[in-house]
């Protein structure tokens, strides 16, 4: 004799609102799924070959984020690391 599936039994009532939530949920990955989108990779955080000057940039970063303690340093500090890396806008006033 098959098994008959039963429906899930629940400690609590649960309310319209978990009921909607839990349909729209369903839906979405239903959704997603029949889609054919990949979600998994980013294509802009893949391992590749770095240039010299990218790993130089990465490893300042990371020697700043371990003497800091700040695992997300300001745009103003990442400018600090730049600017430590010898680079400088081009035709930049000296006086600044």
């Amino acid at each position: 004799m098959p098994t008959q599936t039963q429906p899930p039994t629940f400690a609590y009532a649960p309310s319209a609102s978990d009921l909607k939530a839990s349909a729209r949920a369903g839906r979405a990955a239903a959704a997603r799924n029949a889609s054919g989108r990949r979600r998994h990779v980013d294509p802009a955080t893949c391992e590749r070959d770095y240039s010299a000057a990218e790993l130089e940039f990465l490893r300042a970063m990371q020697e700043y984020k371990r003497s800091s303690g700040r695992p997300f340093p300001t745009w103003s500090e990442v400018l600090e690391v730049v600017h430590g890396l010898g680079y400088a806008k081009a035709g930049a006033d000296a006086a600044r």
